[in-house]
């Protein structure tokens, strides 16, 4: 008599069967339509108002478009990027916990460490396809809509950048956002994976984002800066100085790094501990 032996799938196709899952969400693509529109808008905004620069950051953007998609990732870090990643976070364990279809997940041979790779990975996808969908759009935009003095960047700093050092400073602040939702998505999942509420995790997420926001502003608690993950979050803008000022970004990342590495801790010793 012979037995049969479950093997585990390979990791690759539980990747390419979450991205599919995350991919069809109707959520997900209303979602990447949203952001979308937000450089759109303030292009259109920017080029009725007239194409004389101003200050501050959106006001930079007339008559260089290019600072459009570096403008626009950084608006929408406050609250509408991050938004996406915990939604998608709160999808992710707590949304299946709730319709039932995590436990099949557990009792199948996946196994824990790779349900949890799965699923940062799900979340992942959204934070980098709503940065690159910011990013590109703000990037056509800027040159057809408001117009990018003459294909270059003028930086802050009152100097000129060609198209493909502008372009480069773009994927900066893109792969530095993605590092802060990143380490947003982590802290979402593991509230995510203690609860089988998808609210309470976007609740979570977004309360904790405007109490570190509130206490970022009280001078006298200048003391925690360095512990709140929102701190860094004006450093995109340093990409549209010259010389690039990176101490501002490195920081930043480092932070977002710490809570990673708290938030993917937490998840793997919930889920790895978790009853069927």
């Amino acid at each position: 008599m012979t037995t049969a032996t479950a093997t585990a799938a390979p990791l690759g196709r539980l990747l390419g069967a979450e991205l599919r899952w995350v991919l069809r969400r109707p959520r997900t693509l209303v979602m990447l339509g949203v952001f979308a529109l937000v450089p759109v808008l303030i292009s259109i905004g920017v080029a009725v108002a007239g194409s004389r620069p101003g200050a501050g950051l959106i006001g930079q953007i007339g008559g260089n478009g290019l600072v459009l998609p570096i403008a626009a990732i950084t608006l929408s870090l406050t609250l509408l990027l991050p938004l996406a990643v915990a939604m998608a976070a709160a999808d992710a364990i707590a949304g299946e916990t709730a319709s039932g279809t995590l436990r099949g997940l557990l009792i199948a041979p996946v196994g824990r460490l790779r349900l949890v790779v799965m699923k940062a990975f799900g979340v992942l996808v959204v934070a980098a396809l709503a940065t690159l969908v910011i990013a590109v759009v703000g990037v056509v935009a800027g040159l057809v809509v408001v117009g990018g003095a003459d294909g270059q960047l003028v930086t802050l700093s009152g100097t000129s950048v060609g198209l493909g050092g502008a372009l480069g400073r773009v994927a900066l602040v893109v792969v530095w956002a993605v590092v802060q939702l990143a380490a947003v998505g982590a802290i979402a999942l593991a509230i995510s994976a203690f609860t089988e509420h998808p609210l309470v995790v976007l609740a979570s997420v977004l309360g904790g984002l405007i109490v570190f926001g509130v206490l970022g502003a009280i001078p006298s608690l200048n003391w925690l800066q360095p512990y709140l993950l929102t701190s860094g979050w004006g450093a995109g803008a340093d990409a549209l100085r010259d010389p690039l000022p990176l101490g501002g970004l490195l920081e930043s990342t480092w932070r977002a790094l710490c809570y990673l590495a708290v938030g993917a801790g937490l998840t793997t010793y919930r889920m790895l501990r978790r009853d069927a």
